[in-house]
């Protein structure tokens, strides 16, 4: 009796990823669409708790998977047109938190100057709403009666990943040359610490020796004084 080929979860995750619209919103539930994807493969998410792909999303997954279509978990949200960010420049105070909840790295500003939003990268993630402390981002909608994937292009998606990819090797390289700054400066109170600590005992073996000098010296004293 023949047995059934292991599924190589990588690849069915790849492919699951492939099918996503990259959007990164994280609203199925996990931090990212290729962490959603690695939970369809090993069977802990529902392939309908997408609501950017929508009803079209859902049926590409259940294409990939061989399972059952259903309906869109409502919990998730619903499907809908394609709405971009848009910053009310003039009540931008520049906090920067919206810049730094982009996924894709398309709002460009600085500290205490006005922000902008790149409209041709924005996913309409939403995450930036939540982030701004004065309300001056709404979301515009540019695809209606378009929604889910026929609002959103294979482009659209790939230049989105490749984004999302680059921002997150980008964070992980900052990360890295914090920790080493980090630890060199602990390194470096360390040795501050030992040499402090070590000053004292040197002090000590100092003037020990003075001592001795000084008494040798008295002693040299006596002798030559001595008939």
């Amino acid at each position: 009796m023949k047995t059934a080929a292991p599924i190589d979860l990588l690849d069915l995750a790849e492919r699951l990823c492939d099918a996503l619209p990259q959007t990164q919103c994280t609203r199925c539930g996990y931090p990212d669409c290729r962490s959603y994807a690695k939970a369809i493969a090993a069977g802990e998410a529902g392939i309908n708790q997408c609501p950017p792909g929508g009803a079209d999303g859902i049926a590409r997954l259940a294409r990939i998977t061989g399972g059952a279509i259903s309906p869109l978990d409502a919990s998730r949200g619903t499907e809908g047109p394609l709405r971009l960010a848009l910053i009310d420049e003039a009540a931008c105070i520049g906090c920067t938190l919206c810049i730094q909840a982009c996924p894709v790295d398309c709002i460009i500003g600085a500290p205490k100057r006005m922000h902008t939003v790149i409209g041709a990268q924005c996913t309409g993630c939403e995450l930036c709403l939540p982030a701004c402390p004065v309300d001056c981002i709404a979301l515009v909608d540019v695809s209606s009666p378009r929604t889910g994937w026929a609002a959103w292009s294979a482009a659209q998606a790939t230049m989105a990943r490749a984004r999302y990819e680059a921002r997150s090797a980008r964070l992980a390289r900052e990360q890295r040359e914090a920790d080493e700054r980090l630890g060199a400066t602990a390194q470096g109170a360390k040795t501050t610490a030992a040499e402090s600590a070590a000053e004292p005992a040197v002090a000590s073996a100092s003037r020990r020796s003075a001592i001795v000098e000084a008494a040798l010296a008295r002693a040299r004293r006596q002798r030559e004084q001595t008939p």
